[in-house]
């Protein structure tokens, strides 16, 4: 099989991720449940990645990095313990339903006015409208940092500045960056940086996190044991412990600290270099089949690795299981959880193909996709 949703999770991980994991499940207790070795070592090992994640994103407190399953887990903490009635949040059309559903449960169900940036027919955005429909209300831009449909790459060092001008929170959506695209959080002017460790940070299932810059009061999400302070009858305020309730996936985390070895160690200029060239030579070789249409603002300097096509008419559910079935090349077909991005393009009712490469796919990945989408428009349409 030639894996290309690396966009949904990346399936080939680097040997030190399966061996941590491995290490982990015969090695580790329970952090902050006792003070035996098996305990003890499991403490380490979250000490020890939340400071690499720290360090990795431009987080100035490790302590202020909090574990979550996964960057929805994330963001549904950062808006829900932000937000409250009375304030208006702006967020835009690219947002994947991670950021949609969050927003619109607190806009039904709390009070919370919503405004959405829109975006043209190549899925790109006019900065100057984050400005426009800023209000005295205004509280917070929530945003992601790239399309998971088009690859298109918001400037969020630009939408930082906005926010920081007005003292707004500016809460970024990192799920297809994180790994494969630079951050520095403080450069950034990001206040709270969602991330899932699943996909270009090449880390296990189930890991991602949210890291906070600066002192912003969030409310927990959930409340329960923590190991620590047991005969309070509320949840602790220091954080991480604030926003951590209940047993931490350590054997995740620490196949995703082996992962953040891994990109350091590889680089991350080489890695995303890799997956981009990928996406452009498979991006150059669709675009000049004439019944392929794609997606997404392919002009810009730097973008996510992914190529987003529709092939003349045909249904993209139909596409992708001949891509499956006939060629062993698995790819994402259907609305990809971002309705907005899609009525943007016009491909609600077709939905759209996603390709998306990561570092371990290859030159001849992307030309046996591209001779694939070749066959598929020759012989379908």
């Amino acid at each position: 099989m030639i894996y290309l949703d690396n966009a949904a999770t990346t399936m080939m991980k680097p040997p030190g991720v399966v061996s941590a994991v491995t290490e982990a499940l015969t090695s580790l207790g329970n952090a902050s449940r006792g003070a035996h070795e098996g305990a003890l070592e499991s403490n380490r090992v979250i000490y020890r990645t939340r400071k690499k994640l720290a360090s990795f994103f431009g987080c100035p407190k490790s302590e202020q990095v909090i574990y979550t399953n996964n960057s929805t887990e994330a963001l549904n903490i950062a808006i829900s313990g932000t937000l409250r009635e009375g304030d208006h949040v702006i967020t835009t059309v690219l947002e994947h339903n991670s950021v949609l559903r969050p927003l619109y449960r607190a806009s039904e169900g709390r009070g919370v006015a919503l405004s959405i940036v829109p975006a043209d027919k190549k899925g790109c955005v006019d900065y100057e409208d984050f400005a426009r429909l800023i209000r005295p209300e205004t509280k917070a831009i929530v945003c992601t940092h790239a399309s998971n449909l088009t690859g298109n790459l918001l400037d969020i060092r630009r939408i930082g500045e906005i926010a920081r001008a007005k003292g707004l929170l500016m809460i970024v959506d990192a799920s297809q960056t994180a790994g494969s695209v630079p951050i520095d959080m403080v450069r950034s002017g990001i206040s709270i940086l969602c991330f899932t460790g699943h996909k270009s940070l090449m880390g296990p299932q189930g890991t991602g996190g949210l890291l906070i810059n600066g002192d912003i009061e969030i409310e927990p999400f959930k409340v329960g044991g923590t190991g620590v302070q047991s005969y309070l009858t509320a949840q602790p305020r220091e954080y991480p412990t604030r926003l951590e309730a209940g047993t931490l996936n350590g054997h995740g985390i620490a196949g995703l600290s082996a992962a953040l070895d891994f990109i350091e160690e590889t680089g991350l200029e080489k890695i995303h270099a890799h997956e981009l060239g990928l996406a452009m030579q498979f991006y150059e070789a669709v675009s000049a089949i004439p019944e392929v249409r794609v997606y997404g603002d392919f002009s810009a300097s730097d973008r996510c690795p992914i190529v987003t096509l529709n092939i003349g008419e045909l249904d993209s559910a139909l596409v992708s299981d001949e891509l499956s079935y006939s060629y062993g090349i698995a790819v994402r077909a259907g609305a990809h959880c971002a309705p907005l991005m899609h009525k943007a393009l016009g491909t609600e009712k077709q939905g759209a193909v996603r390709f998306s490469f990561g570092y371990f796919n290859t030159a001849a990945d992307a030309d046996a996709a591209a001779s694939a989408v070749r066959q598929i428009a020759e012989v379908l349409l």
